[in-house]
């Protein structure tokens, strides 16, 4: 049994998890974490409905405030899939689930991850970002989902695919549609500044004009 702290962001494997804790039942939580040394899940909560997430250990904890809330720091391990949600554990505040964790198909493709670092060049190009962060190579797909613009639906989406291969394919896709829009919007971005200003238009050559 799991225990499951459900909230409306998607979390990957690896990263790093900054959470302010002040209601009881997390509070609960966290010190059960700390003086048992358990882990706990982090279900997305969304489309009403809960079903996959990551879990997740406690790092450490940052800072204790007064009455009990606390901010703690948590590192994502393995995802989930939910096969029954209990809102109370037996004698807890929190919830709890039994789980099924989750593993991948196959592994990793060099060549898919260079296209999605060429891309994600582009992209920060188009957006003028100064300071991007860099990616070195190897590297998996979840250590850039969070920086390239997905909406929590497409986070979600990446989160259940099984395979490296195919949360690798899936990233370009939505960069190499990503990317002609950010041109047009900074085309038109342009077109707006120009409004009211003086243009220099090229002289048309007439000659073989027809009506």
């Amino acid at each position: 049994m799991l225990p499951l702290f459900p909230l409306q962001t998607v979390v990957y494997p690896g990263e790093r998890l900054p959470l302010h804790i002040f209601e009881e039942r997390y509070q609960q939580l966290i010190n059960d974490c700390e003086e048992e040394n358990i882990s706990f899940g982090v279900p997305t909560y969304i489309d009403k409905k809960l079903e996959y997430g990551t879990e997740v250990k406690l790092q450490k904890i940052a800072k204790k405030y007064p009455d009990g809330p606390c901010d703690v720091i948590c590192i994502g391990t393995r995802i989930f899939k939910i096969k029954s949600f209990y809102q109370q554990l037996p004698g807890k505040l929190y919830a709890g689930g039994e789980v099924e964790f989750l593993t991948d198909n196959d592994g990793s493709a060099e060549e898919l991850q260079e296209e999605l670092l060429k891309n994600i060049a582009i992209l920060y190009v188009e957006l003028t970002i100064e300071n991007p962060p860099v990616f070195n190579i190897p590297f998996v797909s979840y250590q850039v989902a969070h920086k390239i613009g997905l909406t929590l639906q497409q986070e979600y989406h990446l989160l259940k695919l099984r395979s490296e291969l195919e949360r690798l394919n899936y990233l370009i896709g939505h960069l190499k549609m990503t990317i002609p829009v950010v041109r047009e919007m900074n085309k038109a971005k342009e077109v707006i500044k120009m409004n009211g200003h003086f243009k220099n238009f090229d002289p048309l050559d007439f000659e073989d004009f027809k009506l």
